[in-house]
């Protein structure tokens, strides 16, 4: 007898509607934006101008916000670097399944570790990733702190603070970088502009 669970005995189901016919319907590609960065560089600000800027053109998108996530499917976790790989992990897979569902699907995480992202980029066909690196400096990201926390990380009062005392690994190879001009940082809509250009140039906004 088979036990409930064993991984011999589960299979995939295919639908006869898949990712090509939710994209004809849609009118647009599903992928993944995914939006990295330090805490204070401006991510969910973009990640929620470009959902604006999406909707305008009458684009669907989807907001995977770390913060937010951590108040439901992420809950359980702690911050330990365990807890960290698999916060990025289900994120991942979510935002697979909102590509697959033929969405653009925008991720805002610190994501601070190379590993994590590349497992997420891996889920999904190369092209449909897209690795926006919040590139803004440490100093303009602490002079924010719009939510205290570098002051509290500072201060010891938060162990593995990224960006303090634990590290961040900026993007080596990402498709779009964002970051000051000569000192002035770009309005978020200037920057979530960018990235719909981006998005626009390689067709994901047609079916």
């Amino acid at each position: 007898m088979s036990a409930v669970g064993n991984g011999n005995n589960i299979f995939w189901h295919n639908c006869p509607v898949g990712k090509p016919e939710r994209e004809k319907l849609l009118d647009q590609k599903g992928c993944v934006v995914w939006i990295t960065g330090l805490s204070g560089s401006g991510k969910s600000t973009v990640a929620c101008s470009l959902s604006r800027e999406l909707h305008a053109r009458g684009k669907i998108s989807y907001v995977l916000d770390g913060d937010n996530l951590r108040h439901g499917l992420n809950k359980n976790l702690s911050f330990s670097a365990e807890d960290r790989a698999e916060n990025i992990r289900r994120v991942g897979e979510v935002a697979k399944l909102f590509a697959d569902a033929g969405l653009i699907c925008i991720a805002s995480l610190i994501s601070p570790y190379r590993r994590d992202r590349g497992f997420c980029r891996e889920l999904l066909p190369e092209a449909n990733f897209i690795e926006v690196f919040m590139n803004m400096p440490l100093e303009l990201c602490e002079a924010r702190d719009a939510k205290g926390l570098y002051k509290l990380a500072r201060e010891g009062k938060i162990k593995g603070f990224t960006g303090i005392d634990d590290p961040y690994e900026p993007p080596l190879n990402c498709e779009i970088e964002l970051r000051q001009n000569d000192g002035v940082c770009p309005t978020p809509c200037a920057m979530a502009k960018q990235i719909v250009a981006y998005l626009e140039e390689k067709g994901f906004l047609e079916a």
